[in-house]
């Protein structure tokens, strides 16, 4: 089965509909979204009504830090992040709160876990930008790979035969085999807002058959989401971002 993994969708519509378009194009059978639907974009309620349909007919869908946090209380937030979210508050309905309020933190599929942030601990939302916590998060489950999200970088980690993380920067449109003799994390880039200094909207194929995964990049009209993003109100520093991928 070919599967679409996306991540960190961030209430930009136009980057989602790009990357399901270039999914299905590609043959994925199934989508996986590992969290963050709303938070900084634009189409918070746009972004969870066209999800939660997937969801309805088969996708997986997790919870991320600014689902939970559009949904509850937090004060983990920098101010842009912060100020994002109480506008997102304002802009989503009643059903769409409850859907971001049900997803669960992780999901085990076959010799898969999927999960938004840090396995070791979901809910703290660690980020895995280094070795040291891919190896972390890795001693702290089972599965012979874990995809994640959250840090908005594309990387692959794998752990040594001593047991020690290893990582790499994947390229786009290079597939990569994920060997059965190893263990692997896999953080996935963002969908709606990529800040590894490429503005194209980010998601990867995995071929379960194969064990190959593949980053893909996909241009979108970034001019007009950040338009959007300030006529919304919203921080200039989140249009600014858009624009750059950074």
């Amino acid at each position: 089965m070919r599967l679409a993994l996306l991540s960190d969708i961030h209430a930009n519509l136009p980057a989602l509909e790009a990357c399901l378009a270039a999914a299905r194009e590609a043959g994925a059978e199934r989508f996986v979204f590992l969290g963050d639907l709303v938070g900084y974009g634009p189409d918070p309620e746009a972004v969870v009504e066209r999800i939660s349909k997937l969801a309805a007919s088969g996708a997986i869908v997790l919870r991320g830090n600014h689902d939970e946090a559009a949904v509850a209380p937090t004060n983990r937030m920098n101010a842009a992040a912060r100020e994002a979210i109480l506008w997102t508050r304002d802009h989503l309905s009643e059903d769409a709160r409850i859907f971001l309020a049900q997803l669960p933190l992780s999901v085990a599929d076959d010799d898969r876990l999927y999960v938004h942030a840090d396995a070791s601990q979901p809910s703290a939302w660690n980020y895995v930008t280094s070795p040291l916590e891919a190896q972390i998060s890795l001693s702290a489950c089972s599965a012979r790979i874990t995809f994640c999200g959250h840090v908005h970088v594309p990387a692959i980690y794998t752990l040594s035969p001593q047991g020690h993380a290893v990582g790499h920067s994947p390229g786009p449109n290079i597939a990569i085999p994920l060997l059965a003799n190893r263990r692997w994390l896999a953080v996935l880039g963002a969908v709606g807002q990529p800040r590894d200094g490429d503005p194209a909207a980010a998601f990867s194929l995995f071929d379960t058959a194969t064990s190959e995964l593949t980053l893909r990049r996909v241009p979108y009209d970034v001019e007009s989401v950040a338009a959007r993003v300030r006529a919304c109100g919203l921080p200039e520093s989140l249009a600014a971002r858009l624009l750059k991928g950074r």
